[in-house]
């Protein structure tokens, strides 16, 4: 009779693994990012690292999920209506390029943006996962501008829809450019620019300090 020992559950604590493989994939793409690469990053060897995740390319999924729900999740608190829709388009802009252009103004861009974007192509999974963010991201914009609308903060035939797919569009844009070396001055007048076409006009505030 032969008996089968089972080995002792792999302990990792999943988040941090995620984030350090995310930050290699992040920095050098997933076509680049090797296993032993992978390994080394996150500090599980390469059995182990199959054996909590599958294949590289569910590792790098897992990591764009990661990613697009601690990203939503931020959008979610930032755009709760607490304030006006113009303050809190502009912190998510600013948060947005914050990210975009760290660690250390390396300007990595966006993960979604810059790395799944082109795996998408020729990996279904990826594509799904890529298409499913960006309808997650415009979901959270088109709530809230419809919330703005009920207000009268905007006008009450604003197409919130159309206005989301518009606003998630130029922060996709300030993730490209961030990344194309895009000075962060720049970044923040397109943010501007934008949210002023969003919310319509520019801000009360410009308008008074012109006045004086």
């Amino acid at each position: 009779m032969s008996i089968t020992k089972r080995g002792r559950p792999i302990e990792y604590d999943r988040d941090l693994t995620l984030q350090r493989a995310g930050d290699l994939f992040w920095s050098v793409g997933f076509g680049a990012s090797s296993l032993d690469a992978l390994s080394e990053a996150t500090e599980m060897t390469r059995p182990s690292l199959s054996g909590a995740f599958g294949d590289k390319e569910a590792l790098y999924i897992a990591t764009l999920e990661r990613y697009r729900d601690t990203s939503a999740a931020a959008m979610t608190t930032i755009l709760s209506a607490a304030r006006p829709l113009r303050t809190e388009l502009a912190e998510v802009y600013t948060k947005s390029t914050d990210s975009y252009l760290a660690p250390d103004d390396a300007a990595r861009g966006c993960l979604l943006i810059g790395t799944a974007s082109v795996e998408a192509v020729h990996r279904p999974a990826v594509r799904q996962v890529l298409q499913q963010s960006l309808g997650m991201f415009n979901a959270i914009l088109e709530e809230r501008l419809r919330k703005a609308i009920a207000q009268g903060e905007l006008g009450a035939g604003a197409d919130a829809a159309g206005l989301a797919s518009v606003a998630s569009a130029v922060m996709h844009s300030l993730a490209v450019r961030a990344r194309a070396g895009e000075p962060r001055a720049a970044l923040d007048l397109l943010s501007k620019a934008a949210i002023d076409l969003i919310c319509g006009g520019k801000d009360p505030a410009d308008t008074q300090a012109a006045c004086n």
